[in-house]
This record gives C-alpha cells, sequence and structure tokens, in this order.
C-alpha cells in the first residue's frame, strides 16, 4: 500500500459530478486540480449502507476543506452509471456537490494498494495528497468501519500549519514549539 512520501498514481477517470444526466461526466486526471490539496475518500460500493454515511458527512464539510484549497474527490470501484443512478435515487446523495471517480477497472485501488484481497472492492481508504501530488496522510479502515470526516479536515489544518501539532489540536490552537 502507498505511505506517506510517495507519490500518488497518475489515472483518468470517469467522475459524476451532477445527478442531471445531460451533464453528469466529467473526465478527471491527478493533474485536474493543480495547485489543490486533494483528499481522496475511498468506498468499498455504492447502495450500501455505511457509504452514504461517509460521502454525505465528507460533503457536509466540502465549503470547509474548498476554504483550505483542497477538494474532495470520492472514489469506488462501481462504474460511473452506478453513481449516477445512486446519486439520482438516493434522497441524501442527490445533494452532495463532490466528485464521484469511478475506477471500474480496479486500477487506481490496486495502484494505492487499497483493494480488499477476498472482497475486490475498495477499502475504506482516504489519502490527503499536497499540491505536488505526495501523499500526506492515509488512512484505512475495515470495511464495516465508517471514518470521521471532521478528523480528515483537522489532519488536514495540521498538514499546512508546518507546525509540530499536538495530540487533538485544532486549527487555531498553540502547537509545539521547540527550542
Amino acid at each position: 500500500m502507498l505511505t506517506v512520501g510517495d507519490i500518488f498514481p497518475e489515472y483518468k477517470l470517469t467522475a459524476v459530478v451532477s445527478a442531471d444526466p445531460k451533464d453528469a461526466f466529467k473526465d478527471v486526471t491527478q493533474d485536474s486540480f493543480k495547485g489543490k490539496w486533494k483528499i481522496y475518500m475511498w468506498w468499498p460500493k455504492d447502495f450500501t449502507f455505511v457509504c452514504p454515511t461517509e460521502i454525505v458527512g465528507y460533503d457536509k464539510l466540502n465549503k470547509q476543506f474548498a476554504d483550505r484549497d483542497a477538494v474532495l474527490l470520492g472514489l469506488s470501484t462501481d462504474s460511473e452509471y452506478v453513481h449516477l443512478a445512486w446519486r439520482t435515487h438516493h434522497a441524501d446523495m442527490n445533494k452532495i456537490s463532490m466528485p464521484m471517480l469511478s475506477d471500474i477497472k480496479r486500477e487506481l485501488a490496486t495502484a494505492t494498494g487499497i483493494l480488499h484481497k477476498d472482497a475486490g472492492v475498495a477499502l475504506r481508504a482516504t489519502f490527503i495528497v499536497d499540491p505536488e501530488n505526495v501523499i500526506r496522510h492515509v488512512q484505512v479502515n475495515d470495511l464495516s468501519v465508517g471514518r470521521s470526516p471532521e478528523e480528515a479536515l483537522r489532519i488536514l489544518d495540521a498538514l499546512q500549519s508546518d507546525e509540530l501539532c499536538p495530540c487533538n489540536w485544532h486549527k487555531g490552537e498553540p502547537t509545539i514549539q521547540v527550542g
């Protein structure tokens, strides 16, 4: 599995960017958001139970991520058509604004090392990637355990501070000063 300090792999995937089939699809690459921090948030499958709680939770913080010059990108190994159907037919999913990328060939999930060995789907993985495409944070959960979007935002704040940040540090609090 890729880890902190590794370069996030190159990719070209189709994203669902709206619930309207006329303009729902857009190609996205690792260079689509130059100069931005990227939060890659993987989930195992569309039309499941834990996944929408995470996606909606992250999307509720989308403006706060954007205020930090970061873009949220959701991914699974489902097709763009499944993503669109989910966004169209799920009451909470049709309101989200984050792009939902399709890794149907499992190439990016394999390249990052987060493809579940038995289930063949992506693990619940989060990669925080800096503007130079360097991975700065990785979190991987079991298929049954959801993540905390607030913790991802807190970690992004700490990474962007370029300071030594103690346990449970939040933006605006003192950092550790050495010497």
